[in-house]
């Protein structure tokens, strides 16, 4: 016992030290006008001042200069119906109406962009450029929900709950790397779906689940059905929510925000294995698949009594050879993990894959599955660091190795504004 209490004290003096020898500075916008999104006020209400969230990803290839970055937004400002009394002042049902499963986009023709920002030493940040997202012949898309019948999906209405029509073209766009020719490659939540940009923002190809290729039929792009049709069954708003690109660029990653709803919902709400894919840029295939297992709530202080399914995953950073940071996280805080993919199971094709073993995945304890998941270590813990925002979404390396991170501010709808964050001192890749 006095050994085992040797160790515990050494272990807690480390991290103690490694926190000390984090240097965090936090960086804001000085009212950039190309982040003003207007106000919009709710009939019977509040009115919500809303700004354009550009966190919802991030990238910088070694190549950039060491403080230029790019970020994504995703579909822009929208509001669950039962979130709506809380952020606008009026029950949902007041402004649904008799539309089920109701979405709320207050600015429903607001186009998710590609934006390029400069971090300076001042503790500011600004955007040097906006690319709109668009389709292959120019038109700009907008982020509502895509008419789906294999996957889940909702229905938008405007902020004065007027239905809004499906739109096969819309893509909810969340996490981003860019090539050394310029295109993009961008993670899909919605679809979910991965899409390859345009360096002018004209969407090339959007690669779906096998077998929902007809839900986007009219969509003015390429549509693919190269991803797993399992990835169909991802819960409702839990879909692809990262991206990360070899240092060579011959591998696409991603990561499944949450397990999937495999065989149900119940199996998402209460499972913790989720899935890493490797995709093959030349043949645009998916080549390996990993299994991920993501923080139990009693590793989440505050939050211990909450269900699984209240932690998710929302970016993934190439750092090395079968080396990624993964940020995982809940509304409260955001932990930072760095994986091995060395030594861990390559399930691609295998029985996991297929909807009609039982128990699935998501339902099985990885112990007794004979798959060795993905080593993790932590790296870095918001928790009890209230100078950090929540809902941290992007991640990306400056010039000196030093980690960048930012904040999904959800358009401001409650009150949060974008922060880039630098963090100096943490011990990746060892």
């Amino acid at each position: 016992m006095r050994r085992l209490a040797t160790v515990a004290a050494a272990a807690a003096i480390a991290l103690a030290t490694a926190a000390q020898a984090q240097e965090i500075v936090v960086h804001t916008h000085r009212d950039d006008p190309i982040l003003r999104l207007g106000t919009f006020a709710f009939e019977g209400g509040r009115t919500l001042s809303l700004t354009v969230g550009i966190g919802s990803g991030a990238f910088r290839a070694p190549s950039d200069p060491p403080n230029i970055f790019w970020t994504v937004s995703d579909r822009g400002p929208n509001i669950a119906a039962g979130d709506a009394e809380a952020i606008a002042g009026v029950k949902g049902e007041a402004i649904c109406g008799a539309v089920r499963t109701c979405r709320i986009y207050p600015v429903p023709d607001y186009p998710p962009s590609i934006y390029r920002i400069e971090v300076r030493d001042d503790g500011t940040f600004r955007v040097l450029d906006a690319i709109a997202l668009k389709t292959r012949s120019g038109r700009p898309i907008n982020g509502l929900l895509n008419p789906l019948t294999v996957a889940t999906t909702e229905n938008p209405v405007d902020g004065r709950g007027r239905p809004l029509a499906q739109n096969p073209d819309a893509i909810d766009a969340e996490g981003i790397v860019r090539l050394s020719d310029g295109t993009f490659w961008i993670g899909e939540e919605n679809g979910p779906s991965i899409v390859h940009v345009a360096a002018d923002g004209r969407i090339q190809r959007r690669l779906v689940p096998a077998g929902t290729e007809k839900d986007y039929a009219g969509a003015d792009y390429e549509i693919v059905g190269a991803l797993p049709a399992l990835l169909a069954k991802r819960f409702t708003n839990r879909g692809i929510e990262s991206m990360a690109l070899s240092g060579d660029e011959r591998s696409l990653f991603f990561i499944v925000q949450n397990p999937l709803a495999n065989p149900d919902a119940a199996a998402y709400a209460d499972a913790a294995n989720t899935r890493i894919y490797r995709i093959d840029r030349a043949t645009q295939r998916i080549d390996a698949e990993w299994v991920y297992v993501m923080e139990p709530m009693s590793a989440w202080k505050g939050e211990e009594r909450k269900r699984q399914n209240t932690v998710r995953i929302s970016e993934l950073l190439w750092i090395g050879e079968n080396r990624l940071l993964v940020d995982e996280r809940t509304e409260e805080t955001t932990k930072i993990f760095e994986i091995d993919l060395a030594g861990a199971t390559n399930i691609v094709g295998t029985k996991w894959d297929e909807a009609a073993t039982s128990p699935s995945l998501e339902q099985s304890r990885i112990a007794d599955t004979g798959i060795v998941p993905v080593r993790k270590v932590l790296r870095f813990d918001t928790v009890d660091r209230p100078e950090i925002p929540t809902k941290i979404e992007g991640l990306a390396l400056f010039g000196d190795g030093s980690l960048m991170i930012i904040n999904d501010d959800d358009f401001g709808i409650a009150g949060g504004s974008t922060k880039v964050i630098r963090v100096k001192g943490l011990p990746l890749g060892r």
